[in-house]
């Protein structure tokens, strides 16, 4: 804490992957919600190209620069760093190419709360820097992170602890380049068409193509790629969309389950996040039986995957056979006030700004886990 008895909050947004401009719109509701009285708010985007900016001069907004595209890399935006050093905490001012200045320290950091969704932020990548720093952050660790990240290993886990998932098979680009009609035999092998394809390492929707036959197959394999060199093909279902929202470390809470009804035919990237034509039905109308196995499963895959802080996690339910399905965990759901991981809380009775608070603490809580590990090992009695 400073000298004010504040916590001091680094919110990170932004990144390199398919989905900054989602982390932007989350960034706003959380710098929005968070209490000024309780924290001290420190804005440090990262840019489509991997450049770390720091709000130096708070009349202007990191993240309008970053939706804007247009950055000041001078005094209003410094260039920034968090460092893999614990000798050197907190965020650090980068000198200029040629202005021969030393790193200078802006700011110590009690706690990172990442809305960086997607690769290199929700994947473990931004974690494991964070572990190296010795800095508390809201969410998963390296492990959870890239574990739900990858949809195929993630699958893998879920069959190793009986969470039904649908069927599937993992195409890697390079495949794609010296094999097609190879690929395409096992992708039909999966199942009947309709097929999914899906970056592996990607969410909100981005890249998903539904296909009906060898040539949408083809095209949708060649899209996914463009986003990932792992491509999941599976097989599509006559499915319901039905979420779920996690909250907790060691002991993890489950919201009232929603569903979804997408205006097309998936919940796509555009139904997300530009049109108001999709419905968010809260709570989801299904029985209070499979509203309970819908919690019970997702805590089970949550602590699978040594879930921590938060997660979404969703289902597919066969509108044929009322079979359930997990489809996938989200280590960093969407978080504007209109995503489905808030406002499933928020009808548990948990508002947006006191979920923020939670979160805070549960990464404080952790942090306090983890500094109780012991790192070194000395042998007692010498070499016997």
């Amino acid at each position: 804490m400073n000298g004010s008895g504040k916590i001091r909050i680094g919110v990170i947004f932004g990144g390199r992957s398919g989905e900054h401009a989602v982390s932007l719109m989350s960034a706003r509701s959380v710098l929005a919600a968070l209490d000024p009285g309780k924290y001290d708010l420190i804005e440090i985007g990262i840019t489509r190209r991997g450049t770390w900016l720091v709000g130096g001069d708070r009349s202007v907004s990191v993240v309008d620069a970053l939706e804007a595209e247009s950055f000041d890399r001078g005094e209003a935006l410094p260039n920034a760093a968090v460092l893999p050093d614990p000798s050197r905490s907190g965020i650090w001012r980068l000198p200029g190419v040629s202005d021969g200045a030393q790193l200078e320290h802006l700011a110590d950091l009690d706690v990172v709360f990442p809305v960086l969704h997607g690769t290199f932020g929700e994947d473990g990548t931004l974690q494991g820097l964070l572990e190296l720093a010795d800095i508390a952050y809201v969410g998963p660790g390296v492990l959870a992170g890239a574990l739900a990240m990858d949809k195929a290993v993630f699958k893998d886990v879920m069959r190793a602890n009986a969470i039904p998932v649908l069927e599937s098979t993992l195409v890697l680009r390079s495949e794609l380049e010296t094999g097609m009609e190879a690929v395409l035999e096992r992708c039909e092998a999966v199942a009947p068409y309709p097929l999914f394809t899906k970056p592996a390492n990607l969410g909100s929707s981005v890249g998903i193509t539904k296909c009906r036959s060898r040539s949408d197959l083809v095209e949708g394999l060649l899209e996914a790629a463009q986003y990932d060199r792992r491509v999941l093909v599976e097989r599509g279902i006559n499915g319901r969309e039905i979420e779920v929202s996690i909250l907790g470390n060691e002991f993890p809470e489950a919201s009232i389950p929603g569903e979804i009804i997408p205006h097309g035919e998936f919940y796509t990237y555009e139904s997300k996040y530009h049109d108001d034509l999709s419905q968010l039905l809260i709570p989801a109308p299904i029985s209070e039986q499979l509203a309970e196995k819908v919690q019970a499963d997702a805590l089970r895959a949550y602590r699978a995957i040594d879930g921590a802080g938060l997660a979404r996690v969703d289902f597919l339910l066969d509108r044929d056979t009322d079979e359930l399905y997990l489809n996938e965990i989200n280590t960093i759901p969407g978080f504007t006030r209109i995503s489905m991981y808030p406002k499933l809380w928020e009808a548990s009775g948990l508002g947006y700004p006191e979920l923020c608070d939670r979160l805070i603490d549960l990464a404080l809580k952790r942090k306090a886990q983890r500094d109780g590990t012991v790192r070194e090992f000395k042998r007692e009695g010498g070499d016997g």
